[in-house]
């Protein structure tokens, strides 16, 4: 097509927050994989991203400047972002902008367009919704006029799950269709691998391991995490590992030592090897009040890891109850623990539940998925010719 380059792909910017959020990996990994297949990735923020640490063919990494001025109390953060996607549009030739959670990156995309279409330039945006953006942030009243506006302005729109999608449209007034593209895992990376050394050091005596990831903010019910924990810990001997950081990490070592579960449960911190400590589990916990989609789930499983889960938002499109885990309600830590007992202390249970959760994940492999972005990018651009 005609906004295909020489090379033969796109010239994509992506726009993301460059943390350990799922947003941020989601947008990372998208970017990578588009990059391996040609395409030219240029990512804008304000630092690097997280999973952004080795060289890679056809990515390119720009920095948005972030100094403070004297006039302003805050740095002016939307205007540099803008600013920055002006120049890198112009200097880089892109194709189109694809940014990642509604606020505020949807609504500065459309700054940087209107501003570039002044120059006689048309670059089209697609806006990615990942949860919080709509299910929290996104409600808030000083933040959804903005939030609306901006992804009906935007000419594409995606959510990472059905939940989402019907999130988006209960919340607001969208004029706009949008396209479920789900979430995906890197079979290269996560996948089950010979930790054995790893184990042992964990669990010396064959204790069954039990993981969580998270940010530890309030919404992912770390402290039911820790519950459920307390009452599998009671019937068979196990470890708990819990990965992440957040608001609520002093509060959950806390609660260890009034439980007296400190020697059984460790704190890991922000990895980046996620993938090393899923080999080892038996069982992946997120019993989360709210998840658009579940990509902590979703990576565990492609590990064989089955996931006992809560059955809010999007999970229930990944996790499939009684075939890769459980869900149930929010809170529901009783049904939790008996629900991970009966794999814990079933072998063959166990290994049924391995299988069929990594056939599951093979379904949101990113070599499945990649292809819809690049479909969903190629109509868009024709739209935007054809307009």
């Amino acid at each position: 097509m005609d906004k295909l380059n020489s090379f033969g792909g796109m010239k994509i910017g992506i726009v993301c927050y460059p943390t350990f959020g799922g947003s941020g990996v989601l947008a990372t990994e998208l970017g990578r994989g588009l990059a391996a297949k040609g395409h030219q990735i240029h990512f804008i923020t304000y630092r690097q991203p997280v999973r952004l640490i080795n060289f890679a063919e056809n990515v390119y990494y720009h920095e948005v400047p972030t100094s403070d001025y004297p006039l302003f109390e805050y740095a002016p953060y939307d205007t540099a972002m803008a600013s920055t996607l002006v120049d890198v549009a112009t200097s880089a030739k892109l194709d189109l902008l694809h940014v990642h959670y509604a606020i505020p990156h949807a609504a500065i995309a459309y700054m940087a367009r209107e501003i570039l279409r002044a120059q006689g330039i048309y670059i089209p945006v697609v806006t990615t919704l990942h949860g919080t953006d709509i299910t929290l942030v996104g409600k808030n009243r000083s933040f959804a006029p903005v939030v609306e506006f901006s992804i009906n302005q935007s000419d594409g729109v995606t959510a990472v799950s059905e939940s989402l999608k019907a999130d988006t449209l209960k919340a607001f007034h969208i004029n706009k269709e949008i396209e479920v593209i789900y979430n995906f895992v890197d079979f290269s990376r996560f996948t089950k691998t010979d930790k054995d050394h790893f184990r042992r050091a964990i669990a010396p005596d064959g204790e069954k391991i039990l993981v969580h990831t998270s940010n530890f903010r309030p919404v992912k019910h770390v402290d039911d995490v820790i519950r459920i924990f307390q009452r599998i810990n009671a019937r068979i001997p196990s470890k708990l590992l819990l990965i992440g950081d957040g608001p609520e990490r002093q509060n959950m070592e806390l609660l260890c030592r009034e439980l007296g579960l400190c020697d059984e449960i460790r704190f890991l911190g922000k990895l980046e090897a996620v993938e090393e400590v899923l080999a080892i589990a038996d069982l992946f916990i997120l019993p989360s009040g709210h998840e658009s989609f579940g990509l902590a789930a979703l990576e565990a499983m492609a590990c064989e890891v089955p996931v006992i889960s809560s059955n809010a938002g999007g999970l229930p499109e990944v996790n499939i109850h009684g075939v890769t885990g459980y869900l149930e309600d929010p809170g529901d830590v009783e049904a939790m623990a008996e629900d991970a007992l009966s794999i814990l202390m079933d072998p063959e249970k166990q290994k049924a539940f391995r299988a069929q959760a990594y056939q599951q994940a093979q379904r949101f492999s990113i070599e499945n998925i990649l292809p819809e972005y690049e479909a969903y990018y190629e109509r868009i651009l024709s739209a935007a010719l054809i307009g």
